[in-house]
């Protein structure tokens, strides 16, 4: 009935961390010093594999996918929590921060499930090592790759859709550093009773299928490198798989404390320490990882950091 009741918000405060004016720079160069490793790394990893014939293989091209997913990921989330660090008050427009919420949901899912993928690639390569260059070609490969990023950003176009049909009337304040679902929620008025029901079992669609996927291919993959008689056979079989196995226990792990349990199971500033976990350092630890553990990729990039004698 009353006017200020109705009266839509059109933009956001974002609280990011407060500290003091000395730390807060400190922070600040911390994080920009992170976010211009992470692009770097992650750019390096798709140049290599790009112009390297010897790595254009089906899992060089997953894991191409996946840096260029990471630096989009990193891009989309941490130019806020700079800006904070800057500048008293942290406002973004309401249109801004439902398209940075669109974009950062739909990389999350489409992480989910090209992590599946890759688990799936090693699989075959461990399980059915005669059949791997026909079950697991370049056209499978790039299906499954385009697959993941379709099921990703289909998914939370229905969540965006709603969220931002919602009415938020006041406070805009958003005790976090960029535009997540439930410091978002926490501000709409009215009920959201159903909102929340549905952002849970789409979170539930996209996090646990593909866990099951990956639970289910690392069992097979167990009991196939048990039965090997050959020890070096099975260190290289366990080695091929622990870099994706570490990255799917940091991100899992991050994840389903954030978004596997109602809205209001903790509070939002440990959630905040939790997000920086797979929102900037997972990003720049997932190329350390996979590039610390894998010769070719390692020798791919030597090469072309080193500079031609020729």
């Amino acid at each position: 009935m009353r006017s200020e009741n109705i009266t839509q918000i059109t933009d956001f405060i974002l609280i990011g961390f407060p500290t003091s004016p000395g730390l807060q720079f400190v922070l600040f160069t911390v994080f920009l010093i992170i976010y211009i490793l992470t692009v770097i790394e992650n750019v390096a990893i798709i140049v290599t594999i790009t112009i390297n014939s010897k790595l254009h293989k089906p899992m060089y091209y997953l894991l191409c996918s996946l840096s260029l997913l990471e630096t989009f990921y990193i891009t989309v989330t941490e130019p806020t929590l700079l800006n904070s660090f800057l500048t008293e008050t942290n406002k973004i427009p309401f249109a801004a921060c439902m398209a940075q919420l669109y974009i950062f949901i739909s990389l999350a899912s489409t992480e989910f499930a090209l992590l599946a993928v890759m688990a799936f690639d090693r699989y075959v390569a461990i399980c059915l090592p005669l059949r791997y260059t026909v079950i697991m070609n370049n056209y499978v490969c790039f299906q499954l790759a385009i697959g993941s990023w379709v099921t990703g950003f289909s998914i939370s176009t229905v969540k965006a859709a709603y969220i931002c049909r919602l009415h938020f009337c006041g406070p805009n304040i958003i005790n976090h550093f960029f535009c997540d679902i439930s410091p978002l929620l926490n501000l709409a008025c009215g009920d959201i009773t159903f909102l929340e029901l549905m952002d849970f079992i789409l979170a539930m669609v996209i996090i646990i299928i593909p866990l099951v996927v990956i639970i289910v291919t690392y069992i097979c993959i167990i009991r196939a490198v048990l039965i090997m008689s050959s020890k070096q056979g099975r260190q290289k079989a366990f080695s091929t798989c622990a870099s994706h196995l570490i990255v799917v226990i940091i991100f899992y792990t991050t994840t389903l404390f954030i978004y596997a349990r109602p809205r209001k199971a903790g509070p939002l500033d440990r959630n905040k320490l939790v997000t920086i976990l797979y929102t900037v350092l997972t990003p720049l630890l997932n190329p350390v990882i996979y590039c610390l553990r894998n010769r070719e990729v390692q020798q791919a990039l030597k090469k072309l950091l080193t500079p031609s004698t020729g």
